[in-house]
């Protein structure tokens, strides 16, 4: 069942201009690098008429099969209850195949490889845009070139300095922004392709296939730079949460579309016109007198989409956190009213020391423009793999069907993606250098904490065969609540083995408390908790969460009562059982892999903190394990 689409007191027209800071933020301020990357030094293709035509047409039949057909009419059907996104997607294929283990297995990589190559976008996002905007002070001044890479890093340090404070107050500026952006993209094009009209028969797609006949390989090459003009597609996808899919089409077909491809068609028509404007043609197409305004416009901008993938990269840890695959995390919630907006430091000042290794070693976004496309045609790429699993075990497509569709869909994406592959030695390593060590964490991650709990199965007891063994006359019952965590199944919690074993005592209550986290975005009210009554006054109590959820462990047992059992936190103990790694003569992990666990292991946010246990509740249990 599709969730409805979020509701707004000021309706869809609302919904569609705050989509536009959050969507469109990265895709908008494409038009600032993406034909003089197409036509710059390194490309090595001339700024002829013909050639202009030719990569016009690639552009605009990009955009329309890329953005409008694959992403807004087909992938933003696969909502996950309302939400979107990598791992949104992967949850969604883990339900719609679950009986199909063995494409699972090839579709769970793909999906951390997506997540690790979205890392790899957050970082050169907000290197090249706000780089490409500051580069615009060259046109004022050739005298200001030696402030640009110093002033690109400031903006920078204040962007992820003010992370912490939230994005709320500074979120209501940046729809009505954005469509003073695109407004402002709209008129340049128009005024300059009313000098040079000829520049709207780009339209028609033999252009491109008269440039990809007289280029031959080198028409591969360009298309590394003409898919600059889709960057941000993804968010397209991954925000439908924030606004449903209706606000985010209309935004694409009321306004951005139309300005993008005026704009780029704009600066077509300044290089036939003037061949020279190709060192910048985006800001050459404003006049003198509005040149200082457009370079503070264009910053703000690139600000905005810059704002929008590094709290997506919040966004995405946590949910990768929920699904299993990273460490816990300390997670701050910068609004009082909007769950999805938050603050994570560990992953906000890793993105900066980034961020800005990216500008120094680059210094210009033209040598970031190699760096940026592997990452973008990766995740795509990916996106469109998942979605093909969701058409075929959710929809019930038909297998040519699916063939047919997503199959023509990942050709373009390949298409892109082997373009990028050329540029690695130039920059292309770059992303594959911070998907790939995501990969491996993520992946050691989730391959260590299944070895771990295999292990402590294999040592637990059976919770009937413990029920079964108590006396009353071999403990000692004291008052009060003892909450144990406990996984799925019927092993007895170690705390619970440990506490018995050398205290001798049991509290009256006994409660074995299980956190799931579910395949959906977030769980109803209704169905978060399960309390079920067992011998001896135990209980077992069973709190769901989505992955798009932090738990709140005290406020899920306060919901206890409605379910006939009450909690007093005063007179509640929390035991947790805290583990010590050492060695193991034999190991299913490599030795660098388990070296890299027990890293991550320690420095994993403590169960207390994450669960949000009151620290003056908790009893922490001790138990080493070799792994």
């Amino acid at each position: 069942m599709t969730a409805p689409a979020p509701s707004h007191p000021h309706g869809l027209g609302a919904l569609a201009v705050g989509a536009l800071g959050v969507v469109y933020g990265d895709i908008g301020t494409s038009p600032l690098y993406t034909m003089r990357v197409a036509f710059g030094e390194f490309s090595g293709l001339r700024p002829t008429e013909a050639n202009v035509l030719g990569v016009l047409s690639l552009i605009f039949w990009s955009l329309f099969v890329v953005v409008t057909l694959k992403y807004l009419v087909v992938i933003l059907r696969a909502d996950n209850r309302g939400e979107g996104g990598i791992m949104a997607l992967l949850a969604l294929v883990r339900r719609a195949l679950r009986n199909r283990q063995r494409l699972l297995a090839i579709l769970f990589p793909l999906a951390v490889i997506g997540t690790g190559l979205f890392f790899g976008d957050s970082v050169i996002t907000p290197a090249i845009s706000v780089l490409s905007a500051i580069e615009g002070l060259h046109e004022a001044t050739p005298t200001l070139d030696p402030y640009v890479v110093p002033l690109t890093l400031v903006v920078l340090i204040v962007l992820f300095a003010i992370q912490s404070r939230g994005t709320g107050s500074v979120g209501r500026l940046f729809g009505p922004i954005m469509v003073l952006w695109f407004a402002v993209l709209a008129v340049l094009g128009i005024v300059e392709i009313a000098e040079q009209p000829q520049v709207l028969s780009a339209i028609d797609p033999r252009h491109a296939i008269r440039f990809a006949v007289a280029h031959h390989w080198h028409t591969f090459a360009t298309l590394g730079a003409v898919m600059l003009a889709f960057t941000g597609g993804e968010a397209l996808y991954a925000d439908m949460g924030h606004f449903g899919r209706t606000p985010i089409r209309l935004a694409w077909f009321s306004l951005v579309m139309p300005s993008l491809i005026l704009n780029y068609f704009g600066q077509g028509a300044l290089l036939i016109g003037d061949p020279e404007t190709v060192r910048n043609p985006f800001f050459l197409l404003s006049p003198d007198m509005l040149l200082y305004p457009m370079v503070a416009l264009a910053t703000v901008a690139t600000i905005i989409a810059s704002q929008a993938v590094i709290s997506g990269a919040f966004s995405i840890y946590n949910q990768s956190v929920q699904l299993g695959y990273a460490p816990r995390a300390r997670t701050e919630y910068t609004s009082g009213s909007q769950m999805g907006q938050i603050y994570i430091s560990g992953v906000n000042w890793a993105l900066l020391v980034a961020v800005i290794g990216l500008v120094l070693g680059f210094g210009s976004s033209d040598r970031l423009g190699a760096a940026y496309g592997l990452s973008v045609t990766g995740t795509m790429a990916v996106t469109t793999i998942l979605a093909a699993g969701v058409a075929f075990g959710k929809w019930r497509w038909r297998a040519s069907v699916v063939f047919a569709v997503f199959g023509g869909f990942l050709a373009i994406d390949l298409l892109f993606l082997g373009s990028n592959v050329m540029k690695i030695s130039e920059g292309g390593w770059v992303p594959l250098t911070i998907g790939g060590l995501v990969f491996v964490l993520m992946t050691t991650w989730r391959t260590g904490r299944n070895e771990l709990y295999k292990r402590l199965s294999a040592e637990s007891m059976r919770l009937d065969t413990f029920l079964d063994t108590l006396r009353p006359e071999s403990m000692q019952r004291v008052p009060g609540t003892a909450v144990y965590m406990a996984r799925i199944g019927d092993a007895v919690p170690h705390a619970l083995l440990h506490n018995l074993k050398h205290n001798r005592v049991l509290h009256e209550r006994v409660v074995l408390l299980t956190v799931v986290n579910d395949d959906i975005p977030k769980v109803p009210d209704e169905e978060r908790i399960e309390v079920t009554p067992l011998p001896k006054r135990f209980y077992r109590v069973v709190v769901h969460y989505g992955f798009m959820e932090s738990p709140d462990i005290p406020l899920a047992l306060a919901r206890c009562a409605a379910r006939g059992l009450d909690f007093d936190l005063m007179d509640t103990s929390f035991f947790l059982g805290r583990v010590t790694l050492v060695p193991a003569e034999q190991s299913r992990l490599s030795g660098w892999r388990r070296h890299l666990f027990f890293l991550l292991t320690r420095n994993a946010l403590s169960a207390t903190d994450f669960f949000r246990i009151p620290t003056n509740r908790v009893v922490e249990l001790g138990a080493q394990i070799a792994l």
